[in-house]
């Protein structure tokens, strides 16, 4: 296999450290296995294959930087970093090894492995057309309810005004290191830490094969995904 060449105007981070212990039992979550291949495989490979993206930054599991950085070496010329003991803390130090001359800088989970390079160029763009952080969003069609540490229900949340957040996430790169340097608790996700700044943060639609796999359900609703596009191919 012939690595992809990387010529966009866009830099990514990969936070790829994390356990995954909602997974079950075995290795960190970006390294197993879907359809035969590593999640961190299947979302660089996405991620490479969208024209905007000029360097991939994978932040690994620290005791994993050599192997990581084998793994991918024949799928695009990544660069890998230790990652932290958080999300956070990993995005942090891929940020501080991506290079300075990308303006745009987008955020993306491992997890989300079947994200598509429409969805990647989708989000750089609307960075690119003055937005300074840009989320990909799905309506939320449950029902929500709000309740009480007893269990009580509250209240019914209106289900029209929420939306399901996914990732990439794309920030000016300003943006971003000021968020993160201001930063002083966790958050879920880097367009958190933006809305701490005050910082707007503007929507895109996102993409159903943009889900997150956190259990082991979640992998096999991805490969019904993956089957469905090869389908779709042939």
């Amino acid at each position: 296999m012939t690595a992809q060449k990387l010529r966009g105007d866009v830099a990514v981070l990969v936070p790829a450290a994390g356990a995954g212990v909602r997974l079950g039992p075995g290795g960190p979550k970006a390294l197993r296995e879907l359809a035969g291949e590593p999640l961190l495989v299947h979302a660089v490979r996405r991620l490479c294959a969208a024209a905007c993206v000029g360097q991939v930054v994978i932040a690994a599991p620290a005791d994993s930087v050599g192997a990581v950085r084998a793994l991918l070496a024949a799928v695009a010329p990544v660069d890998v970093v230790a990652g932290g003991a958080s999300r956070q803390l990993s995005v942090a130090a891929a940020l501080a090894a991506a290079d300075p001359a990308f303006g745009v800088v987008l955020v993306h989970d491992a997890a989300r492995a079947l994200a598509p390079p429409a969805l990647i160029e989708r989000v750089a763009a609307a960075v690119r057309a003055g937005s300074p952080a840009v989320i990909p969003v799905l309506p939320v069609v449950d029902t929500i309810k709000q309740v009480d540490d007893a269990g009580r229900v509250l209240g019914t949340v209106d289900r029209a005004v929420l939306r399901a957040v996914q990732t990439p996430q794309g920030f000016r790169r300003e943006v971003l290191v000021a968020a993160h340097a201001a930063a002083i608790d966790e958050h879920t996700d880097d367009a958190g830490l933006a809305e701490k700044l005050g910082v707007p943060v503007h929507t895109v639609p996102g993409d159903e094969a943009a889900l997150k796999i956190t259990r082991p359900h979640d992998l096999i609703l991805a490969e019904l995904f993956l089957r469905s596009a090869e389908r779709e191919t042939i």
